[in-house]
């Protein structure tokens, strides 16, 4: 923090953050750096597995569904081709993100991290869509003329256990690796897990116990759960990006993080976080000496953002500094919206 660590009374500005040119991950242990590269390479690892295994799954499913009229299966095929897309999503959105050319650069300078919660949106409306159209026919099957219950045929049968079986193996695999982006995709096994169970059972035992109406009942309230679950997915990702505050875990690790500064600053003003897409964004408003030089304020405020910065969650921080604890904070939208 001190501008002239050499005492020749001359300012220098070859810091570490500047030797870095803002790359906040060549300052971080050699230990922490190979742990992320570690947890980075299993989970494409898993990611790229689960795509192959989808596409397997879809085409026995699709070849399930063609030989059987149970609408459950159908419902499981349609929740099977739309995970498929939503990967694809996901991993183009995450492209777009990655792509680094100059004419991007300058239309959106701050990025386009929100491209990936737009993409789960529109995705989202997608799968409401489509479920409800299934949901509608299921409730056409339970109008009269009724028909005979289906028997599910062998191959039916087994791509949907073998769906149910590579999915539990998948999550249970992929269950120790802690990068965010695995866990939901253990949430996703989980979901098929159950998913699937219940698309195979209410054929097969409205087949045997010879209850017509159980399949339809089945694939109807299967897509009403795939509707309600996916209208919270699309209502959670639209509070975000509407700025939704940061949760409160989140604030009070960038609060201990903003206490850490303490040494060199007399206090905060405020401190706030929220979300602008998936990721968060941090304000702080730090309170200095009035006779602080600006090279000395300047350093510190570059500092505290750049360190904020480096958290996994924190998408963009600014920092600005005062040094007067009364007065307005934050910006002037604000203070015109609190009166």
């Amino acid at each position: 923090m001190d501008p002239d660590p050499d005492g020749d009374g001359d300012q220098e500005r070859c810091g570490a953050l500047q030797r870095v040119r803002g790359n906040l991950a060549e300052l971080l242990p050699d230990e922490e750096r190979e742990r992320r590269a570690r947890a980075a390479k299993k989970a494409a690892w898993a990611i790229n597995f689960n795509v192959v295994a989808n596409v397997l799954l879809l085409a026995g499913k699709a070849v399930a569904a063609v030989t059987t009229g149970s609408l459950s299966l159908v419902a499981s095929l349609v929740d099977s081709a739309l995970d498929l897309l939503c990967t694809l999503i996901v991993w183009s959105t995450n492209r777009l993100v990655l792509w680094r050319l100059g004419a991007l650069r300058r239309r959106f300078p701050v990025g386009r991290r929100r491209l990936e919660p737009v993409g789960i949106l529109v995705f989202s409306i997608v799968m409401i869509i489509s479920f409800l159209q299934i949901l509608r026919e299921s409730i056409s099957r339970l109008m009269p003329p009724h028909s005979e219950a289906e028997p599910l045929g062998v191959l039916a049968t087994a791509t949907m256990v073998a769906t149910i079986v590579i999915k539990g193996a998948i999550g249970i695999a992929c269950r120790p690796v802690r990068a965010p982006k695995v866990q939901a995709l253990v949430q996703d096994c989980k979901t098929d897990v159950v998913f699937n169970s219940l698309s195979l059972l209410f054929p097969l035992v409205g087949y045997r116990a010879g209850i017509w109406w159980l399949d339809p009942l089945g694939a109807g309230l299967l897509s009403i759960y795939i509707v309600y679950d996916w209208g919270c997915t699309s209502f959670d990702n639209v509070v975000r990006l509407s700025g939704e505050a940061a949760d409160d875990d989140t604030l009070r690790k960038l609060t201990y993080l903003a206490w850490r500064f303490s040494p060199v600053v007399d206090g905060f003003k405020s401190i706030i976080a929220y979300h602008a897409g998936d990721g968060v964004w941090a304000e702080f408003d730090v309170l200095l000496s009035e006779d602080t030089p600006l090279g000395r304020s300047h350093d510190i405020a570059e500092t505290l953002q750049y360190c904020a910065e480096a958290l996994p969650y924190v998408d963009r921080a600014f920092v600005t500094t005062d040094y007067a604890a009364v007065g307005p904070t934050g910006h002037a939208l604000d203070t015109e919206r609190n009166h």
